[in-house]
């Protein structure tokens, strides 16, 4: 191993490009594939463009959202025959990657609604499927997810709401304290206990369309970050068809299994990753601009290392995500404890090593350019955004999670 110092980088050299080779298995070289890259930087281009007045004033971005629509971005997962893009896992990671990079909350509101278009996709029944599907492909249907509750603690396979079956209608009356983008939203796809329930985890996922409801937000919106995702409580009454049932009664465990949980964690840590790789980015680009770059001494060993353990730190979840990616769309069975045990702990992992890398970046720069919100850094708004990161479904709660998975597996195999 060699022991030279190391050289020091030539600041006016042009960046090199990625090596020769093929991709790694499940991704591709360069971000989105053509043609959603260019459907992905309109809407990133629209949303830096509000960003100043979504961040300060904390409401939604009905900009940013109308250019989901107009791109079909709302109906990347939706199969092709319905008039949707018909992309795959890879690309739900690296749009969601790639709008971290602008802004963490429209990079949210997508993959969470891209999360609930898959439930759609893959457990809707006849007659909702064909009616949903071309709606979503043509961006005429922007999901919102109900899945919080009073009193459950975040346990997401619990509700106590009780959906009523009556004939062929099923009642809503649900109450949910957090619900992002929730009064923008033209459908609902909602988590009760099941009619037949006799325990508070029989529960069932229902779809509302907007009009089928009296819609009531309380509240005002006013976090740390993520301030662009207008997640208010929200209250929902109505009465739809029964064929609004997504997959079966007291069966909504199995749609958590197999799309909400793998699509939340895939999500959440791509749109997580690109925040934090969009934060170095920045500060790289500060760091070999001609006229600030003299501010800095780009020679000290602290600046440098710092650098490194930023970079070291998103290299690290990106192997992470690009492993589980590849087990998702491998159809093994992901309820086995080793499946489940990196799902969660690519959730656990890029939620502390993204923050972990922004406050790596904060140290770097200083106060100027780390702590103030007027830096073109942004480092102060990554940070605040990436706090959220560990308490978007509790690390805490899915370590006590994987403590009992980990005894399961006594001879540590990996997925």
């Amino acid at each position: 191993m060699s022991t030279a110092a190391p050289k020091t980088p030539d600041l006016d050299a042009p960046g090199r490009g990625r090596a020769a080779g093929p991709p790694r298995a499940g991704s591709r070289p360069g971000g989105p594939a053509p043609g959603i890259a260019e459907r992905t930087a309109a809407v990133a281009r629209v949303a830096e463009e509000h960003l100043e007045r979504t961040e300060r004033d904390a409401v939604f971005p009905v900009e940013a959202l109308a250019e989901m629509r107009r791109t079909g971005l709302l109906g990347l997962l939706v199969p092709a025959e319905y008039g949707g893009l018909g992309g795959t896992l890879t690309d739900l990671v690296d749009v969601s990657m790639e709008l971290g990079r602008t802004d963490m909350s429209v990079a949210m509101i997508l993959a969470m609604h891209l999360q609930q278009s898959e439930a759609v996709v893959r457990h809707a029944a006849p007659p909702l499927r064909e009616e949903l599907l071309p709606l979503l492909a043509a961006g005429d249907l922007y999901l919102a997810s109900v899945t919080t509750e009073v009193g459950k603690g975040g346990h997401l396979l619990r509700s106590y709401a009780p959906l009523t079956e009556t004939g062929d209608t099923l009642r809503i009356d649900r109450t949910a304290p957090i619900v992002t983008g929730g009064t923008e939203a033209d459908g609902f796809l909602i988590t009760m206990r099941s009619p037949h329930a006799t325990a508070d985890h029989q529960v069932s996922l229902v779809y509302a369309h907007r009009r089928q409801l009296e819609v009531v937000a309380d509240g005002v919106w006013c976090p740390m970050g993520m301030r662009a995702s207008h997640s208010l409580p929200l209250t929902l009454t109505g009465t739809v068809p029964a064929h609004q049932l997504v997959g079966e009664h007291g069966a909504f465990h199995r749609i958590a299994g197999s799309v909400f949980g793998p699509l939340a964690h895939l999500g959440w840590s791509a749109v997580w990753l690109g925040t934090a790789a969009g934060a170095l980015s920045r500060v790289l680009r500060l760091l070999r601009d001609p006229v600030t770059r003299k501010r800095f001494d780009t020679t000290s060993e602290l600046l440098l290392t710092r650098l490194s353990r930023a970079r070291q730190r998103l290299d690290t979840v990106h192997a992470l995500l690009r492993r589980t990616e590849a087990l998702v769309a491998s159809g093994d069975d992901l309820s086995a404890p080793a499946a489940q045990l990196l799902l969660n702990g690519l959730k656990i992992t890029a939620a502390e090593e993204c923050h972990g890398a922004v406050e790596d970046l904060v140290d770097a720069v200083g106060l100027r350019h780390g702590y103030l919100q007027d830096s073109p850094t942004r480092l102060e708004k990554a940070l605040r955004d990436l706090r959220s990161a560990a308490l978007n479904y509790s690390n805490d709660r899915l370590h006590l999670a994987d403590g009992p998975l980990s005894l399961l597996d006594p001879g540590v195999r990996f997925a």
